[in-house]
């Protein structure tokens, strides 16, 4: 009997099923873990509701692709986007020059939910609680196990379950934070993000296609991103003929109803944005806008760098440990790189009774390059929005040197695509 509790696998229940909660489900599993999802959704997604293409720097797609039996198949839900560009706008004449340029980004840009499909397709259905609602967890007295309660959405009840370690995936506004570090407020940017993606299947010779593949000729291979004296847009094509689309708008913090970063917005809200897109940008630009279907806002937030992101029995991942701006890419990256790392960690140690090591070491690895790269990430969006800074003038295309643009690629953040050495074995001699 001895024996066998003995060769009883660990248990985590991670809190979250987006892709970080997918990621580190998958990191655990091949680190020889049992896990349990919890997930307020009722289902998996088919779509994601709002609709938001990413882009996954070299070192992610090395990570997933070492998750994959077939690697190859994240090209079958990714596009290869080669260049990363930089340009300026002139909002009176229309026009466009080249600020920056990259031709060995070796990004992959993806649809979320395409690339939370392919994760998904990796993991067993038999550990996911679709329709349960995280409400709190304790820490057993003698600190050797945690017991989580779930509220199942469908019928009201609440749930128990116990397990050896909880992995908060809940994200930017992590409650499971929230409960250790009360203090932490999120700073709101001073910006927010329109978004859309436009599918234009069917309509490959329509002018609008046509027109926008004229004014971004490496669309397709290409991160575009057009800035002017007030902000700054960004256009990719993404896998199956669409089109994603940033406009961020500096403005006051709205004021949110809910628990969430998204905005619902009006026809009125709508036709508004078109007029502010056509003043701003490139008619082509403007016309792809206006014709995308169901346009949503997202409020940009971060936090300033946590000193801690585990306790025990808990442990951050994901934008629950490093809430941060969009602007080098970060989000998704960071947090498949968390996932790698942790599961990594407690390969390493194995066992629960070197929990405390290998969470201790998770943190050691992540938290100084997530601290950098968070406010790497808020210097450059005020530099983007063209904002004040304490060393620096607000940021003029018409006037900026080629040098200093170049902190506007990808390239240019902290630890870039560095794999920290414990992933090593990932990747063989690579």
């Amino acid at each position: 009997m001895a024996e066998k509790k003995q060769k009883q696998k660990p248990k985590a229940i991670i809190a979250g099923g987006s892709i970080a909660g997918l990621s580190t489900a998958k990191a655990l599993i091949l680190a020889g873990w049992d896990v349990v999802v919890l997930e307020k959704q009722p289902a998996p997604p088919t779509g994601n509701p709002t609709g938001a293409g990413l882009v996954l720097d070299l070192l992610s797609q090395k990570i997933i692709q070492s998750w994959l039996h077939q690697p190859e198949l994240l090209h079958t839900v990714t596009l290869p986007v080669g260049i990363d560009q930089k340009q300026g706008t002139d909002k009176q004449k229309k026009v466009s020059w080249i600020l920056a340029r990259d031709e060995n980004s070796n990004l992959r840009s993806a649809y979320w939910a395409d690339l939370h499909g392919l994760l998904y397709s990796t993991l067993s259905p038999e550990m996911f609680l679709w329709g349960h609602l995280y409400l709190s967890f304790c820490i057993s007295e003698d600190k050797t196990s945690v017991k989580v309660k779930a509220k199942v959405l469908q019928t009201s009840e609440t749930v128990e379950i116990i397990g050896d370690l909880l992995i908060a995936a809940d994200g930017l506004r992590s409650s499971i934070r929230q409960s250790f570090l009360p203090d932490i407020k999120l700073r709101y940017a001073g910006y927010c993000a329109w978004r859309g993606v436009i599918d234009f299947s069917g309509k490959e010779n329509s002018e609008t296609v046509k027109g926008i593949r004229k004014a971004y000729p490496d669309l397709g291979k290409c991160l575009y991103m057009d800035l002017n004296s007030e902000g700054h847009t960004t256009l990719v094509e993404l896998m199956y003929k669409r089109f994603n689309w940033v406009w961020y708008e500096n403005q006051p913090e709205p004021q949110l109803k809910d628990n969430t970063a998204t905005i619902k917005v009006s026809s009125e809200m709508i036709r508004a944005m078109h007029e502010k897109v056509k003043k701003g940008w490139v008619p082509e630009m403007a016309r792809l806008v206006e014709e995308t279907k169901d346009p949503f806002i997202n409020v940009i937030y971060d936090c300033d760098p946590l000193t801690q992101i585990f306790w025990d029995k808990v442990v951050l991942v994901g934008d629950a440990a490093h809430p941060t701006t969009p602007h080098y890419a970060r989000s998704t990256n960071m947090a498949i790189l968390d996932a790698a790392v942790l599961g990594k960690c407690l390969d390493k140690y194995r066992g629960t009774e070197n929990l405390n090591s290998a969470l201790e070491e998770y943190q050691s690895i992540r938290l100084p390059i997530t601290s950098k790269q968070v406010l790497s990430s808020r210097k450059l969006g005020r530099i983007k929005q063209g904002l004040s800074l304490p060393d620096r003038e607000p940021f003029d295309p018409k006037k900026e040197s080629h040098e200093d643009c170049q902190v506007l690629l990808q390239k240019s953040v902290p630890h870039f695509a560095e794999p920290p050495s414990i992933l090593d074995s990932m990747f063989g001699s690579t």
